[in-house]
């Protein structure tokens, strides 16, 4: 396939992830690789919905109040500067940004690559930025969920892994947290996922990466 070939996938990849497809699905639909969808719409803004079960039927309908409207008014605009200040990121950019969020995010011991978090862009934005500066072996990578009791699992594992793109088979056993209500009241619905990459030789490369930006001169201005 030529080069013209290539950006038509990339534009339909991207329409399709707009729409809320998830990357196996836009795979099956173009016959492409994850790793290539997974680069193609690492910027494109994707809601992944929850699962039935979880939505929150509950809560009552009321309009927001003054303080309230000031303060999502105060979001908006601060979420629409942030998208001016930082636009598309650059090769370079995505590679620092990624090293950047391994560095405060990511597992030090050395042997794989982990990283943890509860929030899905946090590890969409991971997974796409692993697969395009490593030569990722799609097969060796493993994600792990910690979930509290009582929450579907099964929607979990769906989840996580049509946003990561690792096929459930590649799971590792879940651990299920028992809630205790004297700690804490609100539980995240889908879980925390840890994407395990086994490769000494990658994470050291990305520890380099962590340590050249860390003691990097900051310039003033």
């Amino acid at each position: 396939m030529g080069y013209r070939g290539k950006l038509r996938e990339r534009e339909q990849a991207r329409r399709l992830r707009a729409r809320g497809h998830t990357l196996n699905e836009i795979c099956r639909q173009l016959n492409v690789s994850k790793s290539s969808v997974s680069v193609w719409v690492r910027d494109v803004e994707f809601t992944p919905r929850l699962p039935f079960g979880n939505r929150n039927h509950g809560a009552r309908n009321r309009q927001p109040n003054a303080l309230q409207r000031r303060k999502q008014d105060e979001i908006e605009r601060s979420d629409e500067e942030g998208r001016r200040r930082i636009r598309q990121l650059s090769h370079r950019e995505f590679l620092v940004a990624g090293a950047a969020l391994y560095a405060a995010e990511g597992s030090k011991t050395d042997g794989a690559v982990a990283f943890a978090n509860t929030d899905h862009r946090m590890i969409s934005f991971f997974c796409s930025w692993l697969r395009r500066f490593f030569a990722v072996d799609e097969s060796r990578l493993r994600l792990k969920l910690y979930l509290h009791e009582g929450l579907d699992l099964d929607a979990a594992k769906t989840f996580w892994s049509e946003l990561t793109g690792i096929p459930t088979s590649q799971f590792g056993k879940p651990y299920r947290a028992v809630p205790d209500a004297g700690i804490r009241n609100s539980k995240h619905l889908l879980g925390c996922a840890t994407v395990t990459y086994s490769c000494s030789r990658t994470h050291r490369q990305i520890m380099g990466l962590c340590r050249a930006l860390l003691t990097s001169a900051v310039i003033p201005g």
